[in-house]
Protein backbone atom coordinates (compact mmCIF):
# COMPACT_ATOMS: atom_id res chain seq x y z
CA UNK A 1 0.00 0.00 0.00
CA UNK A 2 1.45 3.02 -0.89
CA UNK A 3 2.36 5.79 2.02
CA UNK A 4 -0.19 8.71 2.52
CA UNK A 5 0.75 11.79 0.56
CA UNK A 6 1.48 13.92 3.66
CA UNK A 7 3.76 11.11 4.80
CA UNK A 8 5.74 10.54 2.09
CA UNK A 9 6.31 14.24 1.72
CA UNK A 10 7.61 14.46 4.99
CA UNK A 11 9.82 11.15 4.82
CA UNK A 12 11.18 13.26 1.50
CA UNK A 13 11.93 16.27 3.24
CA UNK A 14 13.56 14.40 5.87
CA UNK A 15 15.27 12.68 3.38
CA UNK A 16 17.26 15.45 1.54
CA UNK A 17 17.40 17.52 4.42
CA UNK A 18 19.95 15.03 6.45
CA UNK A 19 22.04 14.72 3.02
CA UNK A 20 22.07 18.55 3.19
CA UNK A 21 23.04 18.46 6.72
CA UNK A 22 25.76 15.27 5.71
CA UNK A 23 27.08 18.05 3.07
CA UNK A 24 27.78 21.09 5.22
CA UNK A 25 29.36 18.83 7.82
CA UNK A 26 31.86 17.58 5.29
CA UNK A 27 32.72 20.70 3.96
CA UNK A 28 33.12 22.39 7.09
CA UNK A 29 35.50 19.79 8.35
CA UNK A 30 37.14 19.94 5.12
CA UNK A 31 37.98 23.84 6.07
CA UNK A 32 38.75 23.16 9.13
CA UNK A 33 40.62 20.41 10.38
CA UNK A 34 42.16 19.96 6.14
CA UNK A 35 42.70 23.61 6.18
CA UNK A 36 40.83 23.65 2.67
CA UNK A 37 40.56 27.88 2.68
CA UNK A 38 40.27 27.23 -0.91
CA UNK A 39 36.75 26.64 -0.25
CA UNK A 40 35.65 29.08 1.11
CA UNK A 41 33.86 30.78 -1.76
CA UNK A 42 31.29 27.76 -1.09
CA UNK A 43 30.53 29.44 2.01
CA UNK A 44 30.67 32.88 0.82
CA UNK A 45 28.02 31.51 -1.99
CA UNK A 46 25.65 30.41 0.22
CA UNK A 47 25.60 33.77 2.27
CA UNK A 48 25.72 35.91 -0.88
CA UNK A 49 22.37 33.79 -2.12
CA UNK A 50 20.76 34.30 1.27
CA UNK A 51 21.49 37.76 1.99
CA UNK A 52 19.66 38.40 -1.79
CA UNK A 53 16.78 35.73 -0.56
CA UNK A 54 16.31 38.40 2.19
CA UNK A 55 16.94 41.63 -0.27
CA UNK A 56 14.22 40.41 -2.44
CA UNK A 57 12.09 39.43 0.22
CA UNK A 58 12.34 42.73 2.25
CA UNK A 59 11.81 45.03 -0.94
CA UNK A 60 9.79 43.30 -3.81
CA UNK A 61 8.02 40.36 -2.40
CA UNK A 62 7.50 38.14 0.47
CA UNK A 63 6.00 35.12 -1.91
CA UNK A 64 8.49 32.59 -1.36
CA UNK A 65 8.16 31.14 -4.45
CA UNK A 66 8.67 34.63 -6.07
CA UNK A 67 11.77 35.04 -3.92
CA UNK A 68 13.37 31.98 -4.58
CA UNK A 69 12.48 32.37 -8.42
CA UNK A 70 14.11 35.96 -8.39
CA UNK A 71 17.18 34.64 -6.71
CA UNK A 72 17.69 31.01 -9.19
CA UNK A 73 17.74 34.36 -11.94
CA UNK A 74 20.45 35.82 -10.33
CA UNK A 75 22.33 33.01 -10.01
CA UNK A 76 21.74 31.63 -13.46
CA UNK A 77 23.29 35.67 -14.47
CA UNK A 78 26.18 35.74 -12.22
CA UNK A 79 26.99 31.85 -13.34
CA UNK A 80 26.39 32.41 -17.05
CA UNK A 81 28.39 35.78 -17.50
CA UNK A 82 31.08 33.97 -15.04
CA UNK A 83 31.37 30.71 -17.59
CA UNK A 84 31.75 32.53 -20.58
CA UNK A 85 34.68 35.02 -19.13
CA UNK A 86 36.41 32.21 -18.11
CA UNK A 87 35.69 30.45 -21.58
CA UNK A 88 36.60 33.34 -23.19
CA UNK A 89 40.08 34.24 -21.25
CA UNK A 90 41.10 29.97 -21.76
CA UNK A 91 40.26 30.92 -25.35
CA UNK A 92 43.05 34.10 -25.76
CA UNK A 93 45.55 31.61 -23.74
CA UNK A 94 45.43 28.28 -24.50
CA UNK A 95 43.63 28.55 -28.18
CA UNK A 96 40.09 26.69 -29.05
CA UNK A 97 42.06 23.62 -30.27
CA UNK A 98 43.99 23.38 -26.64
CA UNK A 99 40.96 24.06 -24.30
CA UNK A 100 38.99 20.80 -24.87
CA UNK A 101 41.89 18.27 -24.71
CA UNK A 102 41.76 15.54 -22.39
CA UNK A 103 45.10 16.70 -19.55
CA UNK A 104 43.11 20.25 -19.90
CA UNK A 105 39.45 19.30 -18.36
CA UNK A 106 40.28 16.23 -16.44
CA UNK A 107 43.47 17.36 -14.39
CA UNK A 108 43.39 20.91 -15.46
CA UNK A 109 42.00 24.19 -13.91
CA UNK A 110 41.21 27.08 -16.05
CA UNK A 111 41.91 30.71 -13.97
CA UNK A 112 39.02 31.54 -11.92
CA UNK A 113 37.14 28.16 -12.48
CA UNK A 114 37.85 26.37 -9.13
CA UNK A 115 36.05 29.54 -7.28
CA UNK A 116 33.06 30.01 -9.51
CA UNK A 117 32.32 26.37 -9.39
CA UNK A 118 32.54 26.58 -5.33
CA UNK A 119 30.14 29.95 -5.36
CA UNK A 120 27.83 27.69 -7.29
CA UNK A 121 27.68 25.07 -4.59
CA UNK A 122 27.16 27.49 -2.23
CA UNK A 123 24.04 28.14 -4.41
CA UNK A 124 22.95 25.32 -4.83
CA UNK A 125 23.37 24.16 -1.03
CA UNK A 126 21.33 28.17 -0.39
CA UNK A 127 18.45 26.71 -2.61
CA UNK A 128 17.78 23.28 -1.39
CA UNK A 129 17.88 24.99 1.87
CA UNK A 130 15.22 26.95 0.73
CA UNK A 131 13.03 25.00 -1.60
CA UNK A 132 12.84 22.56 1.43
CA UNK A 133 11.91 25.57 4.36
CA UNK A 134 9.24 26.64 1.86
CA UNK A 135 8.16 23.43 0.53
CA UNK A 136 8.48 24.43 -2.68
CA UNK A 137 8.85 21.07 -4.82
CA UNK A 138 6.18 18.41 -5.33
CA UNK A 139 6.03 14.70 -5.28
CA UNK A 140 7.44 11.53 -3.61
CA UNK A 141 10.50 12.21 -5.38
CA UNK A 142 10.75 15.49 -6.92
CA UNK A 143 13.13 16.05 -9.43
CA UNK A 144 14.48 19.86 -8.38
CA UNK A 145 15.76 18.16 -5.06
CA UNK A 146 17.31 15.18 -6.75
CA UNK A 147 19.07 17.68 -9.80
CA UNK A 148 20.60 19.45 -6.98
CA UNK A 149 21.56 16.52 -4.54
CA UNK A 150 23.72 15.65 -7.71
CA UNK A 151 25.48 18.48 -8.57
CA UNK A 152 26.43 18.78 -4.90
CA UNK A 153 27.87 15.44 -5.03
CA UNK A 154 29.70 16.09 -8.09
CA UNK A 155 30.82 19.29 -7.53
CA UNK A 156 32.28 19.00 -3.85
CA UNK A 157 33.73 15.41 -4.80
CA UNK A 158 35.59 17.05 -7.56
CA UNK A 159 36.58 20.02 -5.52
CA UNK A 160 37.76 17.66 -2.92
CA UNK A 161 40.23 15.91 -5.36
CA UNK A 162 40.54 18.94 -7.54
CA UNK A 163 39.95 16.93 -10.89
CA UNK A 164 37.16 17.84 -13.91
CA UNK A 165 37.17 21.28 -12.50
CA UNK A 166 36.68 21.99 -16.24
CA UNK A 167 34.39 19.31 -17.08
CA UNK A 168 32.48 20.90 -14.63
CA UNK A 169 32.26 24.53 -16.00
CA UNK A 170 31.63 23.54 -18.68
CA UNK A 171 28.51 21.90 -17.89
CA UNK A 172 27.26 25.34 -15.95
CA UNK A 173 26.76 26.50 -19.60
CA UNK A 174 23.36 24.88 -19.01
CA UNK A 175 22.58 28.29 -16.87
CA UNK A 176 22.44 29.76 -19.53
CA UNK A 177 19.10 28.56 -20.26
CA UNK A 178 17.94 28.64 -16.75
CA UNK A 179 18.17 32.51 -17.32
CA UNK A 180 15.04 32.37 -19.63
CA UNK A 181 13.24 29.70 -17.99
CA UNK A 182 13.54 31.71 -14.70
CA UNK A 183 12.47 35.11 -16.89
CA UNK A 184 9.40 33.17 -18.02
CA UNK A 185 8.53 32.53 -14.31
CA UNK A 186 8.58 35.75 -13.31
CA UNK A 187 6.92 37.36 -16.29
CA UNK A 188 4.24 34.97 -15.32
CA UNK A 189 3.60 36.02 -11.90
CA UNK A 190 4.23 39.43 -12.34
CA UNK A 191 1.02 38.59 -14.40
CA UNK A 192 2.15 39.43 -17.91
CA UNK A 193 0.94 36.10 -19.68
CA UNK A 194 -0.23 37.69 -23.39
CA UNK A 195 1.81 35.17 -25.90
CA UNK A 196 1.42 38.14 -28.56
CA UNK A 197 3.31 40.77 -27.21
CA UNK A 198 6.69 40.34 -29.08
CA UNK A 199 8.92 39.95 -25.94
CA UNK A 200 6.91 37.16 -24.80
CA UNK A 201 7.39 35.63 -28.32
CA UNK A 202 11.06 36.57 -28.53
CA UNK A 203 11.66 34.80 -24.47
CA UNK A 204 10.47 31.45 -25.73
CA UNK A 205 12.46 31.67 -28.99
CA UNK A 206 15.45 32.17 -26.42
CA UNK A 207 13.98 29.89 -24.17
CA UNK A 208 14.08 26.86 -26.93
CA UNK A 209 16.84 28.09 -28.34
CA UNK A 210 19.65 27.63 -25.10
CA UNK A 211 17.57 24.47 -23.74
CA UNK A 212 18.98 22.70 -27.10
CA UNK A 213 22.26 24.45 -27.77
CA UNK A 214 23.98 25.44 -23.94
CA UNK A 215 21.53 22.63 -21.84
CA UNK A 216 20.25 19.60 -23.53
CA UNK A 217 23.26 20.03 -26.34
CA UNK A 218 26.27 21.21 -24.19
CA UNK A 219 25.53 18.24 -21.60
CA UNK A 220 25.08 15.37 -24.50
CA UNK A 221 28.66 16.54 -25.73
CA UNK A 222 30.13 16.19 -22.22
CA UNK A 223 28.78 13.23 -21.74
CA UNK A 224 30.29 11.66 -25.82
CA UNK A 225 33.73 13.50 -24.64
CA UNK A 226 34.10 11.47 -21.25
CA UNK A 227 32.68 7.85 -22.99
CA UNK A 228 35.31 8.81 -26.15
CA UNK A 229 38.00 9.67 -23.44
CA UNK A 230 37.21 7.08 -21.11
CA UNK A 231 40.42 5.02 -21.37
CA UNK A 232 42.34 8.16 -20.77
CA UNK A 233 40.56 7.96 -17.02
CA UNK A 234 42.73 4.97 -15.75
CA UNK A 235 41.16 3.00 -12.65
CA UNK A 236 39.28 5.89 -10.26
CA UNK A 237 36.24 7.11 -9.39
CA UNK A 238 36.40 9.97 -11.40
CA UNK A 239 34.88 8.46 -14.67
CA UNK A 240 31.90 6.34 -12.84
CA UNK A 241 31.00 9.39 -10.93
CA UNK A 242 31.11 11.66 -14.11
CA UNK A 243 29.01 9.47 -16.13
CA UNK A 244 26.68 8.71 -13.05
CA UNK A 245 26.58 12.39 -12.57
CA UNK A 246 25.96 13.26 -16.48
CA UNK A 247 23.30 10.27 -17.17
CA UNK A 248 21.57 12.13 -14.03
CA UNK A 249 21.77 15.77 -15.70
CA UNK A 250 20.62 14.26 -19.44
CA UNK A 251 17.63 12.44 -17.62
CA UNK A 252 16.53 15.53 -16.03
CA UNK A 253 16.91 17.83 -19.00
CA UNK A 254 14.62 15.49 -20.90
CA UNK A 255 12.23 15.62 -18.64
CA UNK A 256 12.64 18.93 -18.10
CA UNK A 257 11.92 19.40 -22.36
CA UNK A 258 9.09 17.23 -21.52
CA UNK A 259 7.41 20.01 -18.89
CA UNK A 260 8.68 23.10 -20.87
CA UNK A 261 6.70 21.97 -24.22
CA UNK A 262 3.68 21.36 -22.27
CA UNK A 263 4.06 25.08 -20.70
CA UNK A 264 4.48 26.34 -24.21
CA UNK A 265 1.28 24.44 -25.38
CA UNK A 266 -0.56 25.58 -22.23
CA UNK A 267 0.55 29.32 -22.79
CA UNK A 268 -0.67 28.69 -26.55
CA UNK A 269 -4.16 27.70 -25.39
CA UNK A 270 -4.78 29.93 -23.16
CA UNK A 271 -4.26 32.96 -25.33
CA UNK A 272 -6.66 30.98 -27.75
CA UNK A 273 -9.56 30.81 -25.21
CA UNK A 274 -8.52 34.76 -24.57
CA UNK A 275 -9.31 35.42 -28.35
Amino acid sequence: MAPPRGRAKGDTAVFFAATLLLWGVSVAFEMTFNRRSELAPVVAGFFFFQTANWAVRLSLSRDPLFVNTAVSLLHSTVTTTSVVLILINQWMIKGLGNMFEHEQLFGGTWLGAYSALCFSCGYFAYDQLDMLRYHLYSGWIPGILVHHLILLVCFTLALYRNVTINYLILSLMCEFHSIFLHMRKVRRMAGFRDAKIRVVKVEWVLNWTTFFVTRLGCHVLITYKLISDAPKFGRGIELPLALFGMAGMNLLNIILGRDLYGAYKREKNWQRHQE
